[in-house]
């Protein structure tokens, strides 16, 4: 048999590692797929955004307020009905002694009649329409996306670092170091997490990203603590572990080394989750006013922005904001599902 064929039939025998068969599982999946692709397209929008390639101008004025999607923003000729002021009621009779307060504003009025009229022809439109002060509504969905997105992500990734390493020591060495911990976790999710999270964004009094995502990072840990502490009870005893114990590893060896790896599909998968959630609750805060500033745009913003506009029957902004939100937290729980089922074939 040649070198070559020998190859060929030791690739075929070998034994798959684990990430190795989760991504074979994966690809059977066409549902998982099809939502991983609409996760992805929703990170390269992301990175787009921050890296000032679209939506960079999302702050500045694009049309007239409140115009509807695909509507005209400027005529080709401008009507009388749109010009500041009537071409009559700028005509004034000057009075010997007697000095108008009101000359310099027509005189003002009368230069934008005459610039406006003499305005190059101008055909555009806004695809989904403008808000109240004539930005474009587009720009501020894609821009949203980029602030939802981070704000979710790297909430999800404080909170499973900080869950992670708590359920480590807790699950690893018991005794009073379990103890403790377990009462910490007992104290946060004996407040519900939602009013657990308004009350630190109402004590704490500052909006912005960096806030919101130490608020859902430091609170939203405790799902993953607890997951954690029971896979390293199971694997504390193991062979593997017992036999790293016997030559002489460390407990930091065999605590992130051994048994980490073991355990990383369960963390995978509460990432994700995490992401959603996170995300879900970002556009809560900003919603109520606790969340970005006014100087940053994100969902939860656009729709309390919406909730006046509504009212007015402007709601395009509205369904943006909503539609957008809908697609990525479906795609991303559908994948979140297809992974799961990927990384633990038990659940076939």
């Amino acid at each position: 048999m040649r070198q070559s064929e020998r190859v060929a039939v030791f690739a075929v025998l070998a034994p798959q590692g684990l990430w190795s068969l989760a991504w074979s599982r994966l690809c059977r999946d066409t549902l998982g797929l099809i939502a991983l692709g609409v996760v992805v397209m929703y990170l390269a929008v992301v990175l787009a955004a921050a890296a000032g390639w679209i939506a960079k101008d999302w702050s500045h004025e694009a049309g007239v307020n409140y115009a509807p999607p695909n509507g005209w923003i400027f005529s080709a000729s401008p009507s009388e009905d749109r010009l500041p002021v009537a071409r009559e009621s700028i005509q004034v009779t000057p009075v010997a002694g007697v000095v108008d307060p009101l000359a310099p504003v027509i005189e003002t009025l009368r230069e934008s009649r005459l610039a406006l009229a003499q305005e190059p022809q101008r055909l555009a439109t806004l695809p989904l329409g403008a808000d109240k002060w004539g930005r474009d509504v587009a720009l501020k969905t894609l821009k949203g996306t980029q602030t939802s997105f981070i704000v979710g992500l790297l909430a999800a990734f404080l909170s499973v670092l900080l869950g992670s390493l708590l359920g480590a020591y807790a699950g690893y060495f018991g005794g009073i170091v379990d103890d403790v911990l377990n009462w910490i976790y007992s104290t946060f999710t004996a407040i519900p997490y939602l009013l657990l999270v308004l009350a630190i964004a109402a004590v704490l009094n500052q909006k912005g990203i960096s806030t919101v995502i130490l608020i859902l990072g430091l609170t939203g840990w405790t799902g993953v603590f607890r997951l954690m502490r029971a896979e390293y009870m199971k694997h504390r005893n193991r062979e593997y572990v017992l036999a790293a114990e016997s030559i002489g590893a460390s407990h930091a060896r065999r605590m992130f080394y051994h048994i980490l790896p073991n355990v990383s599909h369960v963390l995978l998968v509460q990432l994700s989750l995490n992401v959603v959630s996170f995300m879900k609750s970002e556009v809560i805060l900003s919603f109520l006013g606790f969340g970005v500033g006014v100087d940053t745009v994100s969902w939860g913003s656009m729709l309390n922005e919406a909730q006046t506009e509504l009212l007015l029957g402007k709601w395009w902004q509205l369904a943006s904001a909503t539609l957008a939100m809908a697609l990525l937290v479906t795609a991303f729980s559908v994948f979140t599902d297809a992974l799961r089922d990927a990384l633990d074939p038990k659940l076939k």
